[in-house]
């Protein structure tokens, strides 16, 4: 008997390109905080969140408030031909949120590609400097641009290019993995000194604009950086008057237990860019940054026909009500200790989980054939998400070698749905290891 599944999937065949891709073959017919139904009425726990854009669940009943209350306003007017005071209200928190005890502006957009597109104008603009400094394994959109800056060729960039010109890449701190060869911390973090040779090797701190680069990779594997990375990174640029542009559209807002997960370093970047969980579900980024930089290009050199519509910069603001009023950053504190202690056990009976790591709630476990040769465990990795959705679990994997397991399950989630989540996925590990 067909169900409405399939059908559907018949006509996603006939009408979609096979570009777009999915991660289950699930059509969702309504969600609930941590909680989506299918069309043919299965539950489905998530631990994906809509890739990150679900920090404070699905359909939270203040953000949907803020939307059907602006909806009755105004849907668009177009903030470059008539403004209105949710993207002025907005862009005032964000400047008083956003770390750095110095004068900072914002101006929205609609993705988190446009976002960090955004960003590197401003900083090229600002420094009258065409270089840009990326990262191995980083990942900032689907665009001209921000597909140059991504990291990984397939599926991403194969077959698109050629790519914008002065974009340059170097390792990451990725200590499981250490480009260098090195072992934290007697590494003394040499990939972040490896910048000073960089500007010899490839391109010249004097033609360089920025550095940007994701406090924790998102899609390049929940990599996440000793303590002292992002410091040294700072100085160097500092040093050189390079932008440091920190990239925080997968894990900002609250997905690890800070508003921005570079507090976690203790650094003020010069520019962030924040998107996905900052509108609640709806299309909104953000470029907060230095009021020196920022107010820089020229007017009508930034902006857009829909970025900062109102019905988007409602649902931000009661997501940032959500966030601080409901207590969601202590709760994403809480899960996050949690998590990262049931995994550590499973780390420890499973010996196909090589690397638990990660800030919060965003945590990430590396899965590998074997702990010596730490080869990606890649077939396997589709397999447990394979497994876990068909008893009811969506998990999406990252990663290089797409071998990663990251977890993104909005911060609402009640400790009955974790635990039925998190055995859910025990149960697909130890089948896939018997």
């Amino acid at each position: 008997m067909n169900t409405k599944e399939q059908e559907l999937l018949q006509l996603r065949k006939q009408h979609i390109p096979q570009g777009p891709f999915h991660a289950t073959p699930a059509f969702i017919r309504e969600a609930r905080g941590a909680v989506m139904i299918d069309v043919d009425g299965r539950e489905l726990i998530d631990f994906a969140g809509g890739i990150g854009v679900n920090n404070v669940g699905h359909c939270h009943p203040r953000v949907v408030a803020a939307i059907k209350d602006q909806a009755d306003k105004y849907i668009h007017t177009c903030f470059h031909i008539a403004m209105y005071e949710p993207y002025v209200q907005l862009a005032a928190r964000l400047n008083a949120l956003a770390p750095g005890d110095f004068s900072k502006m914002t101006m929205f957009a609609n993705s988190g590609a446009e976002a960090v597109e955004n960003a590197v104008k401003v900083a090229r603009y600002a420094t009258g400097r065409p270089g840009i400094i990326c990262f191995e394994n980083g990942f900032h959109g689907r665009t001209l641009l921000t597909m140059t800056l991504t990291s990984k060729v397939k599926p991403y960039k194969f077959g698109f290019g050629p790519f914008a010109p002065e974009v340059y890449r170097m390792p990451y701190a990725y200590c499981y993995r250490c480009p260098f060869g090195l072992t934290y911390p007697g590494c003394n973090t040499a990939c972040a000194d490896y910048l000073e040779d960089f500007f010899t090797a490839y391109v010249a701190a004097e033609t360089t604009a920025a550095v940007i680069a994701e406090p924790i990779q998102g899609e390049g594997g929940f990599v996440t950086p000793p303590p002292e990375y992002f410091p040294k990174l700072q100085k160097i640029c500092q040093k050189y008057g390079i932008v440091l542009i920190i990239d925080e559209v997968q894990t900002g807002s609250g997905r690890t237990g800070k508003m921005f997960a570079i507090d976690h370093w203790n650094v003020a970047p010069d520019i962030i860019t924040l998107a996905k969980s900052l509108g609640g579900g709806l299309p909104l980024s953000a470029v907060t940054g230095r009021s020196e930089l920022m107010d820089k290009p020229h007017v009508g050199g930034l902006g857009g026909t829909y970025s900062g519509n109102p019905i988007a910069c409602r649902a931000a603001l009661a997501v940032l009500d959500v966030l601080f009023e409901d207590h969601l950053l202590e709760k994403a504190e809480a899960l996050g200790k949690t998590l990262m202690t049931r995994f550590k056990a499973m780390q420890e009976k499973y010996e196909i989980i090589g690397d638990v790591r990660g800030k919060g709630p965003m945590i990430a476990l590396e899965l590998v054939k074997d702990r010596v040769s730490k080869a990606p465990a890649t077939d396997e990795t589709k397999k447990l998400v394979a497994s876990c959705y068909q008893k009811g679990l969506v998990l999406i994997s990252c990663g290089h070698k797409g071998n990663v397991i990251r977890t993104l399950m909005p911060l609402v989630i009640t400790d009955e749905q974790l635990d039925k989540g998190l055995a859910i996925f025990e149960e697909g590990l130890s089948e896939l290891t018997k």
